[in-house]
């Protein structure tokens, strides 16, 4: 992020004091008291969605980061292709997030899929759908995008405090390792963002969870979401390791869904195994459709007219134009194959894949988990925090990947914001 587009020393206004005593996983006593209306704490698309509603109210906003640089999951979503949303009804929009549902509708009402697209392009980002009904900037790289939005909330007069790492409590007030050293911040209101436990070297490393917790906040344990799984693989799988398997069907246990995923050294990973995630997780078993176009009567006729001493590679391959990683699975997981015909189609149609459990929390794209539904009110403040506000992964819902999560991100963002914002109004 260039250096103009983030003030490395947060301006803050009122007076300066010391520090209460008494902390709640504060690592340093004292320390000076600062003073800000409204507090973000976290920049990545929920934080930044807050701090600009809060702005826009005409509140003086901070936002500490703990990074160098605001954003930085954000940027690394971006790399294969920036998925802000998905161009859906909003029915099947909504039932992509399951058991939370419920609780975010009116969120993703008033911020969804076509307010997503309006609010990129207002950053001039030209955004376009794919066949997948996913929806991208033309630019498909997150860079431009987070810059312009940078440029804006500056404009707005919103400040960012870089290298501001959260501690935990001094009396009320959240402490922070700064490279100025250890400061407290007073704030009217505050809005979290710091993002689940997933991918912790960008800065979703749930260190908030006990602080919280012993303020009484209800918080649900994190489990890995949108992550791969981990297989057994036999030695001669190596020469595998990176081969796409496509146009493949998944099955576990709630119906078949087309997709596409990877053999890993570590094993299955992928936007297909991603789809069927949650079901692995809960204990669903894992079935593959390797020909999910062609019936099994079809696939049984297709092997019969081959050469009886046909090698079974060949014969997969000729008879059915079964691509290499496919071919590689089906011998891993069934052989020996067997000879007769009907008994392969079935197997190809229904290919029983033992898993060895989800890859780690910290390898995951997302997480479930966080703070707990009833810990908050319905404009997303916590009840054991008046003043004090949640948004994105820090809460206690789930989704898949195709730009599912970036919207509930900016639409949590932006309901925490004005709700912020409302509470604020009647203080004064």
């Amino acid at each position: 992020m260039p250096r103009h587009l983030v003030k490395a020393r947060p301006s803050w206004h009122g007076v300066r004091t010391r520090c209460a005593p008494g902390a709640y996983g504060a690592r340093m006593g004292g320390g000076e008291m600062m003073k800000t209306t409204a507090l973000v704490i976290g920049a990545g698309p929920a934080g930044l969605m807050a701090a600009e509603e809060l702005a826009r109210a005409g509140l003086s906003v901070t936002v500490a980061e703990a990074k160098p640089s605001i954003g930085r999951k954000f940027l690394m979503a971006g790399k294969s292709g920036l998925n802000l949303t998905r161009d859906e009804a909003a029915e099947p929009f909504l039932a992509a997030y399951a058991d939370a549902s419920g609780w975010l509708a009116p969120m993703l009402a008033d911020f969804g899929p076509a307010q997503v697209q309006a609010w990129a392009r207002g950053l001039g980002q030209e955004v376009f759908t794919g066949t997948s009904r996913r929806v991208f900037p033309v630019a498909m790289k997150a860079s431009p995008l987070l810059r312009a939005w940078a440029a804006r909330l500056l404009d707005l007069g919103v400040t960012i405090a870089p290298r501001w790492r959260w501690t935990g409590f001094e009396g009320d007030n959240p402490t922070f390792d700064t490279p100025q050293g250890m400061r407290c911040v007073s704030a009217d209101v505050t809005v979290l963002a710091l993002g689940g436990a997933s991918w912790p070297r960008l800065g979703s490393d749930a260190a908030w969870v006990p602080w919280l917790a012993a303020r009484g906040v209800g918080i649900a344990p994190f489990q890995p979401a949108n992550m791969g799984f981990s297989v057994a693989w036999s030695p001669h799988m190596a020469r595998h390791f990176g081969t796409p398997v496509k146009g493949v069907a998944l099955d576990a246990g709630q119906g078949p869904t087309r997709g596409e995923f990877v053999i890993s050294a570590k094993g299955l990973e992928g936007g297909g195994i991603y789809a069927v995630s949650r079901a692995l997780r809960e204990g669903g078993a894992l079935v593959l459709d390797l020909l999910p176009d062609r019936t099994i009567d079809d696939i049984t006729a297709r092997l019969a007219r081959r050469p009886a001493g046909e090698t079974a590679t060949t014969r997969l391959r000729k008879a059915l134009h079964l691509g290499q990683g496919a071919r590689a699975l089906l011998q891993e997981f069934a052989r020996p194959l067997p000879r007769d015909a009907a008994a392969l189609a079935r197997l190809i149609k229904a290919l029983p894949v033992p898993l060895a459990g989800p890859r780690p929390l910290a390898e995951a794209i997302s997480s479930a988990g966080g703070i707990t539904r009833a810990a908050v009110d319905d404009a997303l403040m916590l009840r054991a925090l008046p003043g004090w506000f949640v948004a994105g992964e820090m809460l206690d819902w789930e989704a898949p990947t195709g730009g599912y999560l970036l919207t509930a991100c900016l639409a949590t963002g932006r309901w925490a914001g004005r709700g912020a914002v409302a509470y604020r109004s009647k203080l004064i």
